[in-house]
């Protein structure tokens, strides 16, 4: 099949179909089996079924972002604090990163920093990371500190080791100011 470009229409790249109609929503125990299918193909070392349920008994933020059939497409989990938020935990269907989704969450953890009136965000990024750390320097967060032997990892030949985390930061209304949220 040609495109009348001389070109086959197989070798054309096909349009990524978009996820439904998004929602945000908070987090529940009626969730978890979800969360816990995305967190274990996100991450090679996922939280604990427990440390989300402990996330959400504890006061914390917790929402997923689901499509228009309720499927999840991804979440996060950030804790208020005095005049700060820290997030947590953010992660998106690894077969769906690269559209959107990660900054409609992020979006969303600005908008629950205005409610509990934090005036800084953090967040723990690993270097082995780059797409995560890019989606946060775009969105105006930047490096300020380094946490050694942070996360569980393994090294070139597979054994266990600890991986550095790369602290990053910025004030919120300023980061609200560059997304035009709130």
């Amino acid at each position: 099949m040609s495109d009348g470009r001389g070109a086959s229409a197989l070798q054309q790249p096909q349009p990524q179909p978009q996820p439904a109609l998004q929602r945000l929503r908070a987090m529940t125990a009626s969730d978890l089996d979800a969360v816990m299918a995305i967190e274990t193909r996100a991450y090679d070392f996922p939280w604990s079924r427990g440390n989300f349920a402990d996330s959400i008994n504890a006061g914390n933020v917790a929402q997923v972002l689901a499509d228009a059939d309720g499927a999840l497409l991804g979440y996060f989990i950030a804790m208020p604090g005095v005049e700060e938020m820290h997030l947590l935990n953010l992660a998106v269907e690894p077969l769906l990163q690269g559209r959107g989704l990660g900054a409609v969450l992020l979006d969303a953890v600005l908008l629950a920093a205005l409610r509990y009136g934090a005036r800084v965000l953090w967040l723990e990024v690993r270097p082995s990371n780059p797409r995560a750390g890019a989606l946060y320097a775009r969105f105006g967060l930047h490096p300020v500190a380094r946490r050694r032997d942070y996360y569980p990892a393994l090294d070139a030949s597979g054994n266990r080791c600890r991986e550095d985390a790369i602290v990053m930061s910025a004030a919120v209304d300023a980061l609200c100011r560059r997304r035009g949220v709130g």
